[in-house]
């Protein structure tokens, strides 16, 4: 079948250093803020995925011109009012919520109306967690179905809000700062815990933000509008795309990874959090502030006595997206791991837990689930020798990712298909998995 991969082997052990690509949320903010920068804007280690391109094209589809410099990208703004919005526009998102969902808030004060589309998975998913705070700005937007497509109208009479995000959803978040950078007055926000790269790029480019921390929630003000200058920028490693590697070398036999400049800021530390909790043991090597970004060296070696735990709640933001592989991990801890609350999980690009609840049923797992919590029951010593076939899941990266090392840790003949799937996040992810010694064959060659 063409766009599938096949596993027939797990991975031999190994001792390894690689670096993994540069981190989608921060590109994807690099490219948006540098558009409404004064001047050009340098960008190095820009993530170059499908995501990040849809958006310097959609930048450039709003009248902002960049190009490659060789090893950054050059972006020329003229300010917040940089975007012009010819008639009948329509921006593709493709398969990146984090594009569509932030620049509808950079849209809040277009002159003509701007039409929001996506892939067939994106338009599955919720915007009215977007647009109604939106509405509030004074923006006009259109959803039949709270779903894309969205039109929106900016206003010339933006007025500031009081918003509560009660999602944890950075996105939801970001948005409605991006909005408010663009509005007279200050707009307060209270908000769950979620990423705060949004929040960390406006403290390092000056724009006007306060921000008061408590336990489970933050209380943010910007003071609107204000004009920022061009900037520099290098793009620290994803963890997300390093979760994989982390899970890989944490389950492989006498194997150890170094993962080289990752970005490991306290709203995205999640996953190391909850494997340590689990007897996992990673360590944090060469630590720095980077523009206010924590960046480390992830140093994980291989870990036979793994233990199931309670993962508490306050950690699901900070591990929303990694979930996946975090299953693995309880699938060989000794005892039972329990997770809940992760509704989140259904709102991404498919329906993650429900996906995640079929593989480990199809590779024997046993679990127990209650609407969005769920038991996982480990067993130290999985080992698989059947066959298995991954797929149905919408094309998401993640879960094909996690299908990888499932096959390159547990064992058993896997074909995985939709490979192309990872060139939204992760193009190299193949070629470091290859690096790293794990034998895939891919049948679309």
């Amino acid at each position: 079948m063409k766009n599938q991969i096949e596993i027939k082997k797990v991975i031999n052990p190994f001792n390894k250093q690689i670096e993994v690509s540069g981190d989608k949320s921060i590109s994807i903010r690099c490219v948006l803020l540098a558009s409404q920068a004064i001047g050009k804007s340098k960008i190095y280690n820009l993530l170059e995925s499908e995501d990040v391109i849809n958006s310097l094209k959609a930048i450039k589809r709003l009248g902002i011109s960049y190009k490659k410099m060789g090893k950054y990208y050059e972006i020329c703004g003229y300010g917040i009012n940089s975007y012009q919005t010819k008639k009948k526009l329509t921006i593709n998102a493709g398969n990146s919520g984090t594009l569509a969902r932030l620049i509808l808030g950079l849209l809040v004060d277009s002159k003509n109306e701007v039409k929001i589309i996506g892939d067939k998975s994106l338009s599955n998913r919720d915007f009215s967690r977007i647009t109604n705070p939106l509405k509030l700005f004074g923006a006009n937007i259109l959803s039949k179905k709270d779903t894309l497509p969205v039109k929106i109208l900016g206003s010339e009479f933006l007025r500031p809000i009081k918003y509560k995000e009660n999602l944890g959803s950075a996105q939801c978040k970001s948005s409605v700062l991006l909005a408010a950078l663009k509005t007279p007055g200050i707009t307060k926000v209270l908000a769950k815990k979620s990423r705060d790269h949004t929040e960390l790029m406006f403290k390092h480019l000056k724009i006007p933000i306060k921000i008061i921390n408590k336990n489970y929630y933050d209380i943010i003000e910007i003071n609107g509008p204000h004009n920022f200058q061009g900037f520099e920028y290098k793009v620290p490693a994803d963890i997300s795309s390093s979760s994989f590697f982390i899970v890989l070398a944490l389950l492989s036999k006498k194997s150890q990874v170094v993962l080289k400049n990752v970005n490991v800021n306290n709203s995205r530390t999640g996953i190391i959090k909850i494997l340590n909790r689990m007897n996992a043991k990673i360590i944090l090597k060469n630590k720095k502030i980077y523009n206010g970004e924590r960046i480390a060296d992830i140093v994980v070696k291989s870990q036979n006595n793994l233990r199931g735990i309670d993962c508490p709640k306050n950690l699901n933001s900070s591990a929303i997206d990694e979930f996946l592989v975090i299953f693995l991990a309880a699938a060989k801890a000794k005892g039972v791991s329990s997770f809940k609350d992760l509704s989140e999980l259904n709102k991404k690009e498919s329906p993650r837990l429900e996906i995640a609840i079929d593989i480990l049923n199809q590779i024997g797992i046993k679990f127990t689930r209650k609407k969005d919590n769920i038991k996982i029951y480990g067993n130290p010593n999985l080992k698989l020798s059947g066959k298995y076939i991954i797929k149905g899941f919408k094309k998401d990266h993640r879960v094909f990712m996690m299908s990888c090392i499932a096959a390159l840790t547990f064992g058993g003949h896997w074909k995985i298909n939709d490979k192309n799937s990872i060139k939204t996040s992760f193009p190299s992810y193949i070629k470091l998995l290859k690096k790293l010694g794990a034998k895939i064959i891919d049948k679309s060659q």
